[in-house]
């Protein structure tokens, strides 16, 4: 079968490699879409992944085409998301049932082998069921949804919340296309390009609730828009230190900032930033990838859910689509920022 193989770091060929076996307990999937992530052009072009050789790609659906010795037959056949994400089991987030958090976990396209490929294998535990409504271009972006999806509910917005998104990538996008569908109104968007106001509005956001950081003071525009109160909630989705500042600075008293971005430089905060954390009383957490429990309350099913009936439209974000071949052409668009983008998706 044809895949995209990583020797090294800027080392990334299109080769033939022989078809995976399922082993027990596992599921051979045939790929069917593949979304890229943000976080594939660091480790194709600048870090490596965890081993070499290894085919990238977390974000896919497709059909399962056989199954290993132990797993349930049943699952042929099955239209399926793939969690990538595989827990150890027995480390103590995992027997807490927090598998996001387990210290030992194997990872579908930077641990082991992914989906920038014809087939992958997966542990059948990892499989999530696909209803006839939901397409495989939907299933093959559960993943960023549901990260979206537990950085929202972590941070518990309420509908009469003033909710800042800064930083308008594809998680930015999709935490605000679920915060709208969860009924928050007073929405304040912070990014630095025309296009991510356009994809905004697209979404249902007014030009007015988008600050483009470029050309605005963020911190004077969110006061202005808040009575100089600030933002009930601020999601920083940027991974800078000047963004974190940002939220700090510009969330209401007893406010939460929630932490989403990965960080792209070290972090400092200044005397006077750290007072308002004191005096403001102020929650700043983390959040980290998402849950999968194969129930209806984990982050995937509720994203699920919500595409199944029809809620929401996340391939309005789909910016490109491309044949497995054409593949590096949209992974150099990403590195070099030669053209907006916001979901660039694989098709089989």
């Amino acid at each position: 079968m044809k895949a995209w193989v990583l020797h090294g770091a800027g080392d990334l060929r299109l080769e033939q490699v022989r078809k995976p076996a399922p082993a027990e307990g596992e599921a051979l999937v045939q790929v069917k879409a593949a979304g890229v992530c943000g976080s594939d052009i660091p480790r194709l072009y600048q870090n490596g992944a965890h081993v070499h050789p290894l085919i990238p790609g977390h974000e896919f659906s497709g059909v399962v085409t056989e199954t290993g010795r132990g797993a349930d037959a049943d699952w042929t056949g099955r239209r399926v998301g793939v969690f990538p994400l595989i827990p150890c089991g027995e480390c103590l987030p995992c027997r807490k049932r927090h598998y996001e958090l387990c210290r030992n976990y194997g990872y579908i396209g930077s641990r082991r082998d992914g989906a920038f490929t014809e087939y992958v294998t997966a542990p059948v535990k990892n499989l999530l069921r696909l209803p006839d409504e939901v397409t495989f271009e939907e299933a093959a972006m559960l993943e960023p949804m549901s990260v979206a999806v537990h950085a929202m509910r972590r941070a518990r917005p309420r509908k009469s919340d003033t909710v800042a998104v800064c930083g308008l990538g594809t998680i930015g996008l999709f935490l605000t296309m679920f915060l709208l569908e969860a009924g928050v109104k007073k929405l304040l968007l912070v990014g630095n390009k025309e296009f991510q106001r356009q994809m905004a509005r697209r979404l249902g956001v007014p030009g007015e609730a988008y600050c483009d950081s470029r050309k605005e003071d963020a911190a004077r525009w969110i006061q202005e828009r808040t009575a100089g109160r600030g933002a009930d909630v601020f999601f920083e989705c940027v991974g800078r230190e000047e963004t974190c500042l940002l939220g700090v600075e510009n969330t209401a008293p007893l406010g939460r900032v929630l932490l989403v971005g990965n960080p792209f430089t070290d972090m400092h905060f200044p005397r006077e930033i750290y007072w308002k954390i004191l005096r403001n009383q102020l929650t700043v957490s983390g959040t980290w990838n998402s849950t999968f429990l194969q129930e209806p309350g984990d982050d995937w099913n509720y994203v699920l859910s919500r595409l199944a009936e029809k809620r929401m439209d996340p391939q309005a974000l789909i910016t490109h689509r491309l044949r497995l071949e054409e593949l590096e052409r949209g992974l150099h668009i990403m590195r070099d920022k030669t053209e907006d983008y916001v979901k660039i998706m694989v098709i089989f």
